[in-house]
C-alpha cells in the first residue's frame, strides 16, 4: 500500500465527529441531553482552528521545498 501525506484537517475532523458521536450515544444511555446551543458552535470552531492549522502546516512544508 501506497503510504502518503499526513493530513492534519482530516485527522481532527474524523477525531471530533467521533467525539460528538459517542458524547450523543452516552448521553442517551443515561437518559440525558446533549445542548445543541453549545455543541454546534463548539463543533464549527474546533473544525474552523483545524482548517486553520492545516492551512498553516501545507504553507510551510511548501515554503521548506521552495529552499
Amino acid at each position: 500500500m501506497k503510504r502518503h501525506r499526513f493530513d492534519l484537517f482530516s485527522f481532527l475532523a474524523g477525531g471530533l465527529f467521533t467525539v460528538l458521536a459517542v458524547l450523543y450515544l452516552v448521553a442517551s444511555l443515561n437518559h440525558a441531553q446533549v445542548n445543541g446551543r453549545i455543541v454546534v458552535p463548539v463543533t464549527l470552531i474546533v473544525l474552523g482552528a483545524a482548517g486553520l492549522a492545516g492551512a498553516v502546516a501545507a504553507a510551510v512544508a511548501r515554503r521548506g521545498r521552495d529552499d
